[in-house]
């Protein structure tokens, strides 16, 4: 069963407002979740998976994810803890095509992981997709 966030609480990706507070989940990831509106960006997107990655939403990383690599089906570990995400690079390649550089954080059975990953994105019919990724 999926977690849940109050629209108050802060958004479990991180972002920030201009004066470095933290944007709250109603106004960040929770409408890409909810599919009240596409990622206006592939870092958008990018930290949108990762708050579906906090709340157990599988289904929304499905969604999310480009027809030509997404998983049959998609396993997510109840006893993971996620503690944050960086963000360390947006490149866009082109109109269409995007990476992001992040490192999220979390904790399975009392073991710190570390996820460095450089991810590529693609823009089809106005919507951002996930294709995949390197481990660094």
């Amino acid at each position: 069963m999926p977690l849940s966030l109050q629209p108050s609480a802060p958004c479990p990706c991180g972002r920030t407002d201009a004066r470095g507070r933290a944007l709250r989940f109603a106004d960040c990831c929770s409408p890409c979740l909810n599919q009240q509106r596409p990622a206006s960006e592939a870092e958008a997107l990018m930290r949108s998976r990762y708050s579906a990655f906090v709340l157990e939403r599988a289904d929304y990383l499905r969604a999310t994810w480009h027809a030509s690599t997404c998983p049959a089906q998609l396993d997510l570990d109840p006893a993971a803890k996620w503690l944050g995400l960086e963000v360390r690079a947006h490149h866009r390649v082109d109109a269409d095509h995007a990476e992001v550089e992040f490192v999220a954080r979390f904790r399975v059975a009392g073991r710190a992981v570390r996820q460095h990953e450089r991810s590529r994105f693609v823009r089809e019919q106005g919507c951002w997709w996930y294709v995949d990724g390197d481990v660094l």
